[in-house]
């Protein structure tokens, strides 16, 4: 003789509100807006992948796959995610939703700029490093973030 033993089906315990959410496995904000998780997907494989060219050198106007300028290097990371960015750093921020250093996460773009005019983009790391393609004779390189002229951007 076996006794059973009920269980509660994995939909009765999560709850019906729930349940949409734990199929799906996010959410949607509002129709038509970009999803935050999609949104974060796609920036942290970017910053995966311009992570994966440490060392690549840097030459101004390229964009990859060995070589790289600064907004080669986010260009080409973005891309390879799945995401179409502009060629330059100034058209790179133009086409970001700009957000606050509070609302900072990896993956979003970092600007360097002389009052409006942006001269340099990386690509946030966390903990206050970018990985980014400085200039001529350096390489792609983690480094701290050197200035407090900077704004953020969320690729959309």
């Amino acid at each position: 003789m076996t006794a059973q033993v009920h269980v509660p089906s994995l939909f009765a315990r999560v709850g019906t509100a729930s349940v949409l959410t734990f199929a799906v496995g996010t959410t949607m904000l509002a129709p038509g807006l970009v999803n935050e998780a999609g949104a974060a997907t796609h920036s942290t494989r970017a910053l995966d992948i311009a992570a994966s060219k440490k060392g690549a050198p840097y030459r101004h106007g390229a964009s990859g796959p060995h070589r790289f300028d600064c907004s080669g290097l986010t260009l080409y990371a973005f891309k390879k995610a799945g995401k179409k960015l502009p060629r330059t750093a100034q058209q790179q921020y133009n086409k970001t939703r700009h957000i606050s250093s509070s609302q900072r996460r990896r993956g979003d773009l970092v600007f360097f700029h002389a009052g409006r005019s942006v001269y340099h983009v990386g690509i946030y790391a966390g903990g206050g490093k970018i990985w980014h393609s400085p200039k001529t004779g350096a390489v792609v390189r983690l480094e701290r973030i050197w200035s407090k002229s900077i704004w953020y951007g969320r690729v959309r």
